[in-house]
């Protein structure tokens, strides 16, 4: 019986790119022939105990595009790129059965779902070394460990820490590598919507996310928000927008599946601010990152309980079960035209903006009364950019179990009269 091949793994899993790919980087340097794996695990593709599904198809489709758009970059690097839809364990078992796997790079996780299925690998692969990275933060956690003994609860006390001597790693010049050890051939499934059972969603001409997945449009994306258009500028003032493409960053998507990283945005803005200047807006886009970075450290801390119902705080949250309120919201007939319009945008899209998730949270918990977490799974469900760390970091935090000690509660009519004076969202939404 001949030997099997010894080879090394990068394992994609919400790192999509390979611009500032620490995996990918790492990889390259060893001197072991690897292949690029990434795999459509059935149970991304299931229902949930709330009855919502766990991935719904306007984010399958995105999640489909940037797995495809990786396929090309990888491509141009001679890197063989296996893409399987299955059980994670087992297509390790298949690679194991053909190949001698002596390490695998990869993102390090620490949520129940993404742990379990590296306890499948390792199941299968005992011996196999791991070298992990933690690509997905801003901030690095070894920084932030040297800077704070512990997270703090309050986001503004951990941003003043992290600010007062703020140092943000280089990228990873994994995009400028090209591989030239191949010679392995990987045979892929043809995973298409279908196959993941969904239909190809239609396009809502009236979404203020008309985006494709991917890294390259990722970039194209920064490209246009920053030099061409220079709307970077002008962030803070317009981030509370509800229409079109450009009151925000849309960023995002592209963060929440890996296929473009916090840290590439962050030295896109130094080199803005080196060029057109810098201002407040110019700074709110880091702190906004930095939000996202917080949430991060908060799953990271206290894992499980951002799932529980008492959330991080423990505090005791009352909620109804009126299948009947949960259902208007849903499908935007509740007593409120803010809430409704920024629900059919949801469900019509897979996109809200930034002030719509809250005042639609808020609705939720604290009018309704009902179990936020139904709600932060119908956002799992539709959101495009969906991250369990900053869905349910929010979710919490506006029930009121998380970060924030206030108890607060968004007024919708105060909160259109703000931010939808003429009420164009609305009459865009229910065509009034």
């Amino acid at each position: 019986m001949s030997e099997k091949q010894k080879i090394n793994i990068v394992r994609f899993t919400k790192d999509l790119r390979t611009r500032d790919s620490e995996s990918l980087y790492n990889a390259m340097q060893e001197g072991q022939p690897f292949v690029a794996v990434y795999i459509f695990d059935d149970r991304d593709f299931s229902s949930l105990e709330s009855g919502s599904l766990k991935t719904g198809r306007y984010r399958a489709k995105f999640l489909l595009e940037t797995v495809n758009d990786l396929k090309e970059n990888l491509k141009k690097k001679n890197i063989p790129f296996l893409i399987k839809k299955g059980k994670t364990g087992d297509v390790f078992s298949e690679l194991a059965e053909r190949f001698d796997i002596v390490k695998i790079f990869c993102q390090q996780e620490w949520t129940k779902e993404e742990t379990d299925r590296e306890i499948e690998i390792r199941n299968v692969l005992p011996s196999a070394e791991w070298e992990k990275s933690y690509s997905q933060f801003l901030v690095h956690p070894l920084f932030v460990s040297k800077t704070m003994d512990k997270v703090p609860m309050l986001f503004t006390a951990f941003r003043q820490k992290i600010e007062k001597n703020l140092l943000i790693r280089p990228e990873f010049t994994s995009e400028n590598l090209v591989y030239d050890k191949s010679g392995i051939e990987v045979r892929c499934d043809n995973v298409t919507l279908g196959l993941l059972g969904y239909e190809e969603p239609e396009t809502d001409l009236k979404t203020a996310f008309p985006f494709r997945g991917g890294e390259s449009e990722a970039l194209k994306r920064m490209e246009s928000y920053f030099s061409e258009t220079r709307h970077l500028s002008n962030y803070k003032e317009t981030r509370n927008g509800l229409i079109g493409t450009d009151y925000s960053s849309k960023f995002s998507a592209w963060l929440a599946d890996g296929s473009l990283s916090a840290v590439s945005v962050y030295h896109e803005i130094k080199k803005y601010e080196q060029e057109f200047g810098s201002n407040e807006s110019t700074y709110w886009l880091v702190f906004e990152l930095l939000w996202r970075d917080f949430f991060r450290y908060i799953s990271m801390e206290y894992k499980d309980l951002i799932f529980r119902k008492n959330g991080i705080s423990n505090k005791p949250y009352i909620s109804e079960n009126d299948e009947e309120l949960i259902r208007q919201w849903k499908e935007g007939t509740t007593d409120s035209d803010f809430i409704n319009a920024n629900m059919l945008e949801l469900k019509n899209t897979g996109w809200m903006s930034n002030r719509g998730r809250q005042n639609v949270a808020s609705y939720f918990c604290k009018i309704l009364k009902q179990d936020w977490r139904i709600g932060a799974a119908y956002f799992e469900e539709l959101l495009i950019d969906y991250d369990v760390h900053s869905n349910y970091g929010n979710w919490m935090y506006l029930a009121g179990v998380g970060n924030d000690n206030r108890d607060r509660v968004f007024n919708p009519e105060k909160q259109a009269e703000m931010y939808d004076p003429h009420q164009e969202f609305i009459q865009l939404w229910l065509q009034k």
